[in-house]
């Protein structure tokens, strides 16, 4: 469905009032006056300690010898084999490279 075919209706004034009506008995969270937005701090500041912990937590860990990405050409052929062989492919044309090589 593209962008032009679809069609957005905006809430109803019944529909908005039971938004707003939600919003103002939720103890839990109410909703932000300007004064609680000009007292808000970055988490980072408010909790350091939690916040790099989080920070080294993300991504993969590192490693000694991090691989390098390149741009190569290769053949299709060569490139479909490799492929067809499944998951893991580009680790096994890493592995024939390191053997032609006599790395290994």
């Amino acid at each position: 469905m593209n962008s032009s075919s679809r069609k957005i209706f905006g809430l109803t004034d019944e529909e908005e009032a039971a938004i707003q009506s939600g919003i103002a008995e939720d103890p839990d969270n109410p909703e932000w006056t300007e004064e609680d937005f000009k007292n808000a701090r970055p988490f980072a500041e408010v909790f350091p300690e939690l916040a790099e912990s989080v920070r080294r937590s993300r991504g993969r860990p590192a490693v000694e010898q991090p691989k390098r990405q390149i741009s190569l050409r290769l053949d299709p052929d060569v490139i479909d084999a490799f492929k067809a062989t499944g998951k893991g492919w580009q680790g096994r044309i890493n592995e024939a490279l390191r053997k032609a090589a006599k790395l290994r």
